[in-house]
């Protein structure tokens, strides 16, 4: 196979979970320049339509759905309705997550579970209803988005770190278990993207310095700046395509280097 089309997602249907916005959202958008079609689902319509309004402006056809991952029997109605409406399920990055910022003994054990039931449990749910179709197959694509969290802790995020970790070792084990039927189930780690949600700790102070948390940022990333969601695009496509065949259970870390840093010595 010539290089550049071991890359194409041609043929392809690709469903990106909560791929409303940001990086899920950036994702869909290369698979679909890659050739890929676009499913995707999201916790309410608003966001769906959102979703749809936003793709359409970069001339997507995709499809979006209204689907809690969290409910099993929803995630199991919603792969048969796309397998009708749409195609069986080639590649499936799990992107749907949340973030609870409470201090460990703030937290409550529901904001724990709830965490863990969306970033943690929802992945093994969706990820369970579409590895017997691509069994039939003979190979599939599973990406799931881990982060930085996957491998450091952090105050504030013990639910969330924990879930991470949970969802790099759910990474390897479907590898493990099912790397034997052209299974890759591997991981994207991101380090800190700019997008709307992070834009508040990017603002200039009114002296006209830099926020406190974008400094924090720039001095432990060695690229001194902030990802983009753009930066995400071609490490999503390498594990969605044929060029990635023989790699499984990896997380890919795309994080300017921080996780390889030890940070700048004080001045």
């Amino acid at each position: 196979m010539d290089i550049l089309n071991s890359f194409s997602l041609e043929g392809k249907v690709a469903w990106v979970t909560g791929a409303s916005y940001g990086i899920g959202f950036a994702i869909a958008c290369a698979y679909a320049e890659a050739g890929a079609t676009i499913v995707f689902n999201d916790i309410n319509q608003e966001l769906v339509d959102k979703g749809l309004a936003s793709y359409k402006e970069k001339n997507i056809d995709a499809r979006g759905y209204v689907c809690d991952v969290t409910d099993e029997e929803a995630v199991n109605a919603l792969v048969k309705q796309i397998e009708k409406e749409v195609g069986r399920i080639n590649i499936l990055v799990n992107n749907a997550g949340i973030i609870k910022r409470i201090p460990m003994c703030e937290m409550s054990s529901e904001q724990f579970r709830q965490v863990i039931d969306v970033d943690l449990n929802a992945p093994f749910i969706v990820s369970k209803a579409v590895i017997p179709s691509m069994i039939e197959l003979g190979g599939g694509k599973i990406i799931n988005i881990c982060s930085m969290m996957s491998e450091l802790g952090r105050e504030t995020v013990s639910a969330y770190a924990a879930a991470k970790g949970g969802l790099k070792m759910l990474t390897r084990n479907i590898a493990s278990e099912y790397g034997k039927y052209n299974i890759q189930c591997n991981g994207i780690g991101p380090g800190y993207i700019a997008t709307p949600q992070t834009a508040p700790l990017r603002e200039k102070q009114p002296d006209g310095s830099r926020h406190p948390f974008d400094s924090f940022i720039i001095s432990k990333t060695p690229a001194e700046r902030w990802g983009s969601t753009d930066d995400l695009k071609g490490p999503a496509v390498f594990l969605a395509s044929a060029a990635s065949d023989f790699v499984n259970g990896h997380v890919l870390y795309v994080d300017g280097g921080i996780l390889a840093y030890i940070g700048k010595q004080p001045g």
